[in-house]
């Protein structure tokens, strides 16, 4: 397994803060917006910056998607940060009328996502979301997995012509992937090639497959790590490709076990590659209150978890 060198921690909504700064200042049609959570999304620096580009919408998540819509019509590069509960679930009306549909060039940022929010709890947690937007026509869904790779991800994002779903999170994570990376939407990253396993793995759950790699290596177990950091378009390929090769796979995702990248999987290796699957996911539940660490060890959501279902599932080839 090659070593990974962290050269720091740090939330990836962080790197989002920074990457829309970057995309900010590369291009003046680029626009933010949110819903009374400047510090939350980390736009102080852009809002800074640009602050003729920059609009505080108020506690009005339903206003904010309708006039960042109307911007995109007129040429401008919007984006519009809250936390994942509320740019989503509260005003999924909203973007699927007027930015799916419409396919009008919105960039929606969510922060807080999944149930690393910790202590505010389940009614500001969301565990569904990815659920939502990859329901809708034409929306592309990226959930990247350190600050690194956020960054560069809100930058392709910015470049790319269309409706966008960014996830990110709270808290404190490794940073791991270079910090001069190129992000290729669609494209997942093989981090470590196996034969007996595969693990796909989304967002905060990248860096604990890759400490279950470590753990199963030492087994004599070889595993293959793939971050799959766009959930929408996937990219069935390199899933088909590594799922041919190993014969047994493990999906891990801080998201329900209903409409996440576990089921998009499932669904197609069942029609182009039926094989053995296990998932890591949050269950049928909703969140609830304490830390990020509590409570991705309350849910599974960790390297023990993967190692575990990595053995069950090399168990049913």
């Amino acid at each position: 397994m090659k070593e990974y060198i962290v050269t720091g921690k740090k939330d990836t909504r962080s790197g989002f803060g920074d990457g829309l700064y970057e995309a900010g200042k590369k291009n003046p049609a680029v626009v933010a917006m949110t819903a009374d959570l400047l510090p939350s999304l980390k736009m102080e620096k852009f809002a800074a910056e640009f602050p003729e580009r920059f609009v505080e919408c108020g506690i009005a998540e339903a206003n904010m998607v309708g006039s960042a819509a109307g911007l995109a019509l007129t040429g401008k590069i919007p984006f519009i940060g809250s936390f994942a509960e509320f740019v989503t679930g509260r005003v999924y009306d909203q973007v699927r009328q007027e930015v799916a549909y419409g396919h009008t060039n919105v960039k929606i940022a969510s922060s807080h996502a999944g149930i690393t929010l910790g202590e505010d709890g389940a009614t500001h947690q969301t565990m569904e979301d990815v659920a939502l937007m990859r329901a809708l026509p034409g929306m592309v869904v990226i959930n990247p997995c350190d600050y690194n790779q956020t960054k560069a991800a809100t930058i392709a994002a910015a470049e790319y012509v269309g409706p966008v779903y960014l996830r990110f999170g709270r808290p404190s994570v490794p940073i791991f992937t270079p910090e001069d990376q190129k992000f290729e939407i669609g494209k997942a990253i093989v981090f470590e090639e196996g034969k007996d396993v595969t693990v796909f793995a989304t967002g905060h759950l990248v860096w604990e497959a890759l400490q279950a790699c470590k753990a199963l290596e030492e087994q004599g177990i070889s595993a293959e790590i793939i971050d799959i950091a766009t959930i929408k378009p996937l990219d069935e390929e390199a899933v088909l490709a590594s799922a041919l090769k190993t014969k047994a796979v493990v999906v891990a995702e801080e998201h329900s076990v209903h409409g996440g990248l576990g089921e998009l999987i499932a669904g197609v290796l069942a029609r182009k590659a039926p094989t053995p699957m296990e998932f890591i996911n949050g269950g049928d539940k909703f969140g609830q209150s304490g830390t990020p660490a509590e409570l991705m060890k309350a849910y599974g959501l960790d390297a023990d978890h993967i190692v575990e279902a990595a053995k069950k599932a090399i168990a049913r080839k």
